[in-house]
């Protein structure tokens, strides 16, 4: 077991034992008891409302090198009454997915401020939700991605790039970039493999796309980068923008891209 692996069992032993001292048993409708010589819950009491043993759960305090399954974190969360941040940094510290990760606070409503910031940014900028639809755009994206964003439809981005054909015409290295978004979006999907939602999206552009499903089952992965974006626009003629994509706090799976000109002096706007 390397350093690395043996600092990760430390915190995280000093975590839960820090969140176990930190609960009130009277909270939790346990009696304080005479004998009760150290602030919070026992040990022994935190395991029985976790189910597991209490060996199990003194071993991982002890940083020891111990099986630990999603499920028996999951209850453990439960029981210590984490926050979402705090059962994210559980789950990270173990090194394991949390199987309620879809629950876990990123599909509260995107805050009306950042739809407003969306549509003063001065060159192409889109939110994507999960599933890659998009929730708010700005006018320049709307003029930008023709048959996407400037009509009402299917907001999916998805759907648009590999079953509309305005797509194709639009972004002059469409098969290369449809590869890379397809390896991109595997990362997104595999953050929720039991998402009903990503499944559906998945097994529909399938169906239609013969190659989506080869590029699907190719299984590339590869992370969301920045980098030089080219267009040739129906009206506006060949575009070259510099793409940025950013997380947005609190809300994980939300990602604000913008479309930065490429040529446009610092200060002055594009258009």
């Amino acid at each position: 077991m390397d350093i690395l692996d043996t600092s990760k069992r430390r915190e995280l032993g000093e975590f839960v034992r820090a969140q176990r001292e930190r609960l009130s048993p009277a909270a939790l409708g346990l009696a304080p008891g005479p004998r009760r010589r150290t602030p919070g819950l026992r040990r022994e009491e935190l395991a029985q409302l976790s189910g597991v043993s209490v060996t199990w759960y003194t071993w991982i305090e002890q940083g020891r090198d111990v099986s630990i399954s999603p499920g028996a974190l999951a209850r453990l969360a439960v029981a210590l009454r984490l926050s979402a941040a705090e059962r994210a940094y559980l789950f990270e510290l173990a090194g394991k997915r949390d199987p309620d990760e879809a629950a876990a606070g990123d599909d509260a409503p995107v805050p009306a401020a950042l739809d407003a910031l969306v549509r003063g940014v001065p060159y192409p900028a889109y939110l994507l939700d999960r599933t890659w639809n998009a929730l708010a755009w700005n006018a320049a994206a709307a003029r930008l991605f023709t048959g996407w964003l400037d009509h009402a439809g299917d907001r999916n981005q998805l759907r648009y790039l590999f079953l509309n054909p305005a797509a194709q015409a639009l972004i002059p290295d469409w098969a290369e970039r449809a590869r890379r978004v397809v390896a991109e979006f595997r990362v997104d999907y595999s953050h929720h493999l039991n998402d009903p939602a990503m499944r559906a999206l998945v097994a529909d552009v399938s169906q239609c796309s013969p190659l989506f499903a080869n590029l699907w089952h190719a299984h590339a992965v590869t992370a969301r980068a920045g980098g030089e974006r080219a267009f040739q626009h129906p009206a506006d003629g060949p575009l070259r923008y510099e793409q940025l994509t950013f997380a947005l706090a609190g809300h994980t799976d939300v990602k604000l891209v913008t479309l930065v000109p490429i040529g446009v002096p610092a200060g002055v706007p594009a258009g």
